[in-house]
């Protein structure tokens, strides 16, 4: 989930049938970034707009649930200008799979910086992982962007 386009690692092994797609996700959708809420009140608000996630937190939540729903438009929106890329790359092998918020540091409306650590796991081509990382945010113009992160395990 972060800037570098980092992905599993391929081993040479038999050609895969191809991966189903996810069920949609709609507003009343459980969301996918784990809160007890559908999708349409809790990050699908985020990614709508106007509305902006106050905390780091939520922030990361919302776009871990932009992952999952693949929604460029908001991904790139609240990356950090320094560091946003031209484009998302969606792996179309890739399916995410829940994700944990581990530990926060600062990253509330009293603070300019925080970082989230969190685990997100998925599917990639069928074969299960998980991302560990301690992700970056800091406020552009009022609003929490993601910097940047560094991959843990």
């Amino acid at each position: 989930m972060s800037r570098r386009k980092a992905r599993p690692a391929r081993t040479s092994r038999p050609a895969r049938a191809a991966v189903p797609a996810p069920a949609p996700v709609t507003a009343e959708s459980p969301c996918p970034c784990g809160l007890a809420a559908a999708y349409g009140v809790c990050c699908g608000r985020f990614h709508a707009g106007p509305a902006t996630a106050p905390t780091a937190a939520l922030l990361m939540r919302s776009r871990y649930s932009a992952f999952v729903v693949r929604d460029e438009g908001y991904l790139l929106r609240t990356w950090a200008p320094e560091t946003r890329p031209g484009e998302v790359d969606f792996d179309p092998g890739m399916r995410w799979a829940g994700l944990e918020i581990e530990e926060t540091g600062d990253g509330t409306a009293f603070h300019q910086h925080g970082t989230v650590t969190f685990r997100a796991r998925f599917s990639h081509d069928g074969e299960p992982g998980e991302l560990h990382e301690r992700s970056r945010f800091a406020r552009h113009d009022g609003a929490w962007v993601y910097v940047d992160g560094d991959f843990l395990d």
